[in-house]
């Protein structure tokens, strides 16, 4: 799903083909081109058939942190690259400032990385449906906690009018990467239906959608099952068998992995903001981040957190 400003590279292959041939990378909207490069070499490190018998496209999603960052100064460098694609690795998550999220802003606050997931249960088996959001988006006024209106109960600690606003302000909406990972056997066609209940979980948090915001959300399913082979495998005779025969989950049964799309979606959304500590970059300028003690007392008083 592309909306409004934002770029994921790889993009049309993915929509194309309907697969996933590289890992996904995020960082910010000017060192797209160092990042797609240095995994360009990354890959063929590993695969050295790439460039002689086979390409891949490098999956880059980016967005702009350009109210901290000196982003023009290209700080981020293929070594930066190469060290998170070699750290990668099962387990917690770090969220807030940490990667591509270190520059972000999130209605006013501080933004970043968030993630969350949720364990759903269908036809007797369970599946696992994970989000990754890089967020930088949101008008202050909009912020929504549980249906709750967080951020018109705390209207002050915005960025220093005098200085050069960030992208989310009343005139720019910012933008937000969601990553959605299952081992649920979906189609290309049914990981783009979780790709528009994305949408409804960046719209829990007050997420509009607008003119210049870019919504870039991308899905894939790891069961290996549904995993397409590049080139037709042979028959018993050596010849190429045309047919692919891969499970996939009726559509009649799908929508609690809607319900886990959306909340996670939501959840992780406020998780980068929770996380994320106040940080001042470039010139001076400061995001502050969330206060915690604040916002659970603004939640008590409307009756979503007791004791």
């Amino acid at each position: 799903v592309l909306n409004g400003a934002g770029e994921i590279t790889g993009r049309s292959q993915i929509d194309e083909w309907g697969v996933l041939e590289s890992p996904i990378l995020i960082t910010n909207t000017l060192s797209v081109g160092t990042v797609h490069r240095a995994c360009i070499d990354w890959l063929v490190a590993h695969e050295p058939t790439l460039g002689q018998q086979d390409f891949a496209i490098p999956v880059v999603a980016e967005t702009y942190d350009g109210f901290l960052n000196d982003i023009a100064g290209q700080h981020v460098t293929a070594a930066h690259t190469v060290a998170a694609l070699d750290g990668a690795a099962a387990g917690p998550v770090a969220e807030g400032n940490v990667g591509g999220g270190t520059g972000m802003a999130l209605f006013g606050f501080k933004g970043g990385i968030g993630t969350a997931s949720r364990l759903v249960a269908i036809g007797g088996r369970g599946y696992t449906v994970g989000v990754l959001v890089q967020g930088n988006f949101g008008r202050r006024p909009h912020l929504l906690v549980d249906g709750v209106p967080v951020g018109r109960e705390i209207a002050d600690l915005l960025p220093d009018p005098a200085r050069e606003a960030p992208a989310p302000t009343a005139e720019k909406e910012g933008s937000i990467i969601v990553v959605i990972a299952t081992d649920a056997p979906l189609s290309d066609r049914q990981l783009a239906r979780l790709c528009r209940r994305g949408m409804l979980g960046i719209g829990r948090t007050g997420g509009i959608a607008g003119h210049t915001s870019g919504d870039l959300l991308i899905a894939f399913s790891n069961a290996p099952d549904v995993r397409v082979p590049r080139r037709p495998p042979s028959d018993a005779a050596g010849q190429p068998e045309p047919l692919l025969t891969t499970p996939r989950l009726h559509d009649a049964l799908i929508d609690p992995l809607f319900t886990a799309v959306i909340d996670a979606t939501t959840e992780a959304i406020l998780n980068a903001i929770v996380a994320a500590e106040p940080l001042t970059g470039r010139d001076g300028h400061t995001l502050h981040a969330l206060p915690h003690d604040r916002l659970r007392a603004i939640m008590r008083r409307h009756g979503r957190l007791t004791g």
